[in-house]
């Protein structure tokens, strides 16, 4: 074969020119040791807290979290599996915090920590990358809490208001029916423009499932996101499905319809956030810090605990009108074991949020459902989270109701009662009767004022118990088809004005005498 020079010279001249000198520089950590879902890596000098790491071991690339930066090495919590992952491997820093993916097309999915899409329906597109932890707005950014949050529950609209912006907790034993008041007020906001969040956190699958098939049975998954990490999912997942959620919500809250940043001229939106539970996330947050070897305080929590949820919670904000208008309101739930209030993360929680919704045990056992228990139920925004109409029919409701428990405590003994004390008595179990309320059936505000109106205007007073809330229901009934603008004006001005409450007190008194009659006819007739 016959080589010649020139040939030869031209190949090397082609490989010269096509010669690129660039150095790939990258800061990069050996693993010395991985299990149970943490790694520690050595060499990392100048990661950052928060930071994105990314394990090249072998078959696919796997995240890590920078959670722990010590003198000598980093903690890293492992974002999927560490079985590829092992002694030896090079870590990389990615120079990023750690973002999820947000955006308008998130809204009737089911997403995981991450941001990943888990309902089968194909990939989602990102509108933008918010980091999972966010300094809350100042209070130069902020605005105090002024439009109320409808639930659509009377015992939660009435007596212990939700307003856009606040953070209300919901506190029980289990089964006690939280993720109900939460669903509920979710399928309340159907016609509001709120962009709900649910975020599960270490529920069984089936139970998400089923929160999904719920809220798509009452046409409200179309404003809702399901933030996922089941119980299944390793404990990073836990503890990141929080921010998750409040970082999907953010991007609504800073930005219009339109999808650009809000300002006085492009309203932000408006989001609700349901983190269920935040129990589950603080016990995943103890079982990471023990297994970076942090150091055990109260109940073996971690002395930060505390700080993992007051910076989560403190996210929830109404903003100023020069940033747009829009909130982030938070619901986070709290289980307690065997109604103790006083334990670690409840006193926690109770003392960072705007209030919380005691549900009792003993009364969804007696059958007051939601079972709120008014006594220890309170919300510290008040009567700024209520419309004109509510605040003025259910002022004295409050105070009834706890003369009623008192007395109620005194009649068990059987003693004779005197007339104003057996009213009291009377007035008050059908105020405990008006406030039931059927699951996945929230109610509009302007039907709520009238029925807590004709219960505070003794319009129930000589109904029998048992057939109060047939009452109820059929006076609504009668109402939407006698007097349908009577509503609808308490709708749309917020107020009972007195034209408004001479006509309610016609219609009602019309309706009561048919009722009382349809009562006393014999059955048959």
């Amino acid at each position: 074969m016959d080589i010649r020079a020139e040939e030869i010279s031209r190949i090397i001249r082609s490989q010269i020119e096509g010669f690129d000198a660039q150095v790939d520089v990258a800061e990069v950590g050996t693993v010395i040791s991985v299990g149970d879902g943490i790694a520690r890596a050595y060499g990392l000098e100048k990661a950052m807290a928060g930071e994105l790491l990314e394990f090249s071991g072998k078959g696919d690339s796997v995240m890590g979290l920078a959670f722990n930066l010590e003198e000598d090495n980093v903690g890293i919590i492992i974002l999927g599996s560490s079985n590829s992952i092992k002694e030896g491997d090079t870590v990389k820093r990615t120079g990023k915090i750690m973002s999820v993916p947000v955006g308008p097309q998130f809204v009737g999915r089911v997403v995981n920590a991450l941001g990943m899409p888990i309902d089968g329906k194909g990939p989602i597109a990102a509108a933008a990358f918010n980091p999972i932890e966010r300094i809350a707005p100042g209070i130069v950014d902020r605005k105090s809490v002024h439009e109320p949050m409808q639930t659509g529950l009377k015992s939660i609209d009435s007596l212990i208001p939700v307003g856009r912006g606040q953070r209300e907790l919901i506190i029980g034993d289990r089964q006690t029916g939280k993720t109900a008041v939460a669903v509920d007020t979710i399928i309340n906001q159907r016609e509001t423009g709120v962009i709900c969040i649910y975020v599960a956190i270490g529920q069984k699958a089936s139970t998400v499932a089923q929160v999904v098939k719920t809220l798509e049975a009452n046409d409200a998954m179309k404003h809702t996101i399901i933030v996922s990490a089941t119980a299944s999912d390793p404990a990073p997942m836990l503890f990141l499905a929080p921010m998750t959620g409040a970082a999907l919500g953010e991007y609504f809250m800073h930005h219009g319809k339109d999808g650009q940043p809000a300002s006085k001229d492009n309203a932000g939106g408006h989001v609700l956030c349901v983190y269920d539970d935040l129990s589950k996330q603080a016990a995943a947050y103890r079982e990471i810090s023990l297994l970076v070897r942090r150091p055990p305080g109260r109940e073996a929590y971690p002395g930060d605990v505390f700080y993992l949820h007051s910076r989560l919670l403190e996210r929830a904000c109404k903003l100023s009108d020069e940033r747009g208008a829009g909130s982030l309101t938070a619901l986070p739930v709290i289980e307690t074991q065997a109604g103790d209030v006083s334990a670690y993360i409840p006193t926690n929680v109770i003392s960072i949020t705007d209030g919380q919704i005691f549900l009792e045990s003993d009364l969804f056992n007696a059958g007051v459902r939601p079972a709120v228990n008014v006594g220890i139920s309170v919300s510290r925004v008040g009567g700024s989270a209520q419309i004109k109409a509510m605040k003025s029919v259910a002022g004295t409701i409050k105070l009834d109701l706890a003369q009623y428990r008192e007395l109620a405590a005194f009649a068990q003994f059987g003693s004779d009662l005197d007339k104003a004390t057996q009213a009291q008595l009377n007035r008050g179990a059908r105020l405990v009767e008006i406030l039931k309320q059927g699951q996945y059936q929230p109610m509009p505000v302007e039907k709520q004022v009238v029925s807590i109106w004709a219960a505070t205007n003794g319009y129930v007073d000589d109904v029998p118990v048992a057939k109060v809330r047939a009452f109820e229901s059929e006076m609504i009934a009668y109402l939407d088809v006698n007097a349908p603008e009577l509503l609808r004006g308490i709708k749309e001005s917020k107020t009972l004005s007195d034209d408004a409450k001479a006509q309610l007190k016609t219609q009602v008194a019309a309706f009561k005498e048919s009722f009382v009659a349809s009562l006393s006819a014999p059955a048959g007739a």
